[in-house]
């Protein structure tokens, strides 16, 4: 039987697009179910795009009730994957899928992560503090911000005259070739239950 990936996203959803894209032929596996807490997000296109069923929760749903983790257990979900999610995940979701969800940053943790750290506030304290490589990092999901166990990291070099575009290019460059090997990866090691 295929193993099953919820991808949970927030914004553009182009890492998620990008698994999709790894899996829609695969014998193996496949992305079932998109969940984004943000009814706007061009996330859902992308779903739509790849014919994958989306579902849009509210703070409400996703913290105070079991709305989410009663709907990943119907679809039988085997591995969630946050690309882009910016919400903490409760401790309910994180009983439910003990070591099956996982993060990607666009940092090398444990440098800056953590609360109000994603997307361009990242690329712009690395930039501020001119040092001399980023890179991106997957992870396990825990209780904290960006504080679960390292999976993989990846590196780049910034160059001089490196603006924020460009770091930002180089970070999603890394993001699109690697996240969705290892996903992989770890979908093998997931005993199905």
């Amino acid at each position: 039987m295929k193993k099953r990936i919820a991808i949970f996203a927030s914004g553009s959803g182009s890492n998620a697009q990008k698994i999709m894209e790894h899996f829609k032929y695969s014998q193996d596996a496949e992305v079932s179910l998109i969940l984004t807490n943000n009814p706007d997000a061009y996330v859902l296109q992308r779903a739509d795009n790849f014919e994958v069923p989306s579902h849009v929760f509210d703070r409400h749903d996703f913290y105070e009730t079991d709305e989410v983790i009663n709907l990943l257990k119907r679809m039988e979900i085997d591995l969630i994957v946050l690309a882009g999610f910016l919400w903490l995940v409760p401790a309910t979701l994180l009983e439910a899928y003990p070591n099956k969800i996982i993060n990607i940053h666009p940092a090398l943790l444990p440098a800056y992560g953590g609360k109000g750290m994603y997307g361009d506030r990242v690329h712009k304290a690395v930039l501020a503090n001119k040092e001399s490589e980023s890179g991106i990092t997957i992870h396990f999901v825990n209780e904290c911000f960006d504080e679960g166990e390292i999976i993989y990291q990846a590196r780049f070099k910034i160059e001089e005259g490196d603006n924020l575009e460009m770091i930002k290019f180089k970070g999603q460059q890394l993001e699109h070739q690697h996240f969705p090997k290892i996903v992989e990866a770890l979908l093998k090691r997931i005993n199905s239950n």
